[in-house]
């Protein structure tokens, strides 16, 4: 009888540190749930409609909602200004903190904190809460099939005028880093708003290159560009490459470095290639909302559907989860204090 009774108290004291442990969680993805039903996310882009963020953007706005607790609708906006940092600003400060509002900003404006006018910055990129990025990305230079220049070598010799957006953003910042580092001859024309304005610029001959713009996203947008010949891949801004493009003999800008701080400064810059489609949130979203947001964020990756409509659209699918660019970010922003001033003066243009 005692060891019955000493098996039921064992069995229940079992259960009651089952409950005590499941309880929380449970009872914090109910209130995610309650929280979420009827709502509306708003995935605010830093761009102009149409780019490749905003193409990202909307292929998620289709799936994230499927898999938040909740299953609240998910809208786009689009905010464009200043290489993102204007959604970027609006996200940190004026949004709604509660897990409605999510950035889809340029990684430009992450590294702007550390390589950029800090002073004029409304937000501080080291305080985000990461969900995640959809894609990494390789950066390329492009120039014009009837451009002077056909080859980054002919730029130590000839000028390729690039179209740009404004300082912030990878298509200004890495050619006139380039310059600097280097000392290549682009010539930066910026104020274009986003990448689509500068494709439409490439056609119509108001440029004849453009610099720092993703290899996923001119292909999503203009694959005929690169199968017929109008335009060229002259060489690829990244720490390591795309197999493709390798394989065909574009070269590395980083290869064209003569010393080991040339090579250091532009890998700093280039690390953020690897997240390269950036998802964040204000600071103040509670836990456990940012917690079933990055879980929404890299199941909608996931869904077949997604990768089934990515795959028509040539899109490259390659997310990595939000705690994994939560700890780049703060590896980055420990840099040396030394490297940071002098890569914030290549990009500058001293």
């Amino acid at each position: 009888m005692k060891k019955k009774n000493i098996s039921r108290l064992c069995c229940a004291a079992a259960l009651l540190t089952s409950f005590v442990a499941v309880a929380p969680s449970a009872y914090a993805q109910d209130a995610v749930a309650q929280f979420y039903k009827g709502k509306t996310v708003n995935i605010v882009v830093g761009s102009t409609p149409g780019g490749g963020f905003d193409t990202y953007a909307r292929v998620l706005s289709r799936y994230l909602g499927r898999y938040l607790p909740g299953t609240p609708n998910v809208v786009v906006n689009n905010m464009p200004g200043a290489g993102s940092h204007a959604a970027s600003s609006f996200i940190y400060s004026a949004a709604p903190k509660d897990g409605t509002a999510i950035g889809a900003i340029f990684p430009n404006a992450i590294l702007e904190a550390l390589l950029g006018d800090r002073v004029q910055l409304r937000h501080d990129p080291a305080r985000f809460n990461y969900l995640g990025s959809a894609a990494s990305d390789v950066y390329i230079c492009v120039a014009r099939a009837d451009a002077p220049v056909q080859k980054f070598a002919d730029l130590f010799d000839k000028e390729l005028v690039v179209g740009a957006t404004a300082g912030g953003g990878s298509t200004r910042d890495y050619p006139v880093m380039l310059n600097s580092l280097l000392d290549t001859k682009f010539r930066v024309v910026s104020g274009y708003p986003g990448t689509r304005e500068i494709v439409l610029a490439l056609e119509k001959g108001e440029v004849s290159g453009a610099c720092g713009t993703a290899w996923s996203s001119l292909t999503q947008q203009r694959p005929d560009w690169f199968t017929s010949g109008a335009m060229r891949v002259i060489a690829q801004e990244s720490t390591i490459g795309l197999p493709e493009l390798t394989a065909k003999g574009v070269p590395l800008t980083r290869s064209f470095a003569k010393t080991d701080e040339q090579r250091q400064i532009l890998d700093l810059v280039y690390s953020q290639t690897i997240f390269g489609r950036p998802y964040v949130l204000a600071p103040e979203v509670p836990t456990e909302r940012v917690e079933a947001l990055r879980k929404a964020f890299m199941a909608s990756w996931a869904d077949p559907e997604l990768l089934a409509e990515a795959a028509r659209m040539k899109l490259d699918i390659s997310p990595k989860p939000g705690a994994e660019i939560q700890a780049l970010v703060a590896k980055i922003f420990a840099t040396s204090p030394a490297v940071i001033e002098k890569t914030r003066a290549a990009i500058a243009g001293k």
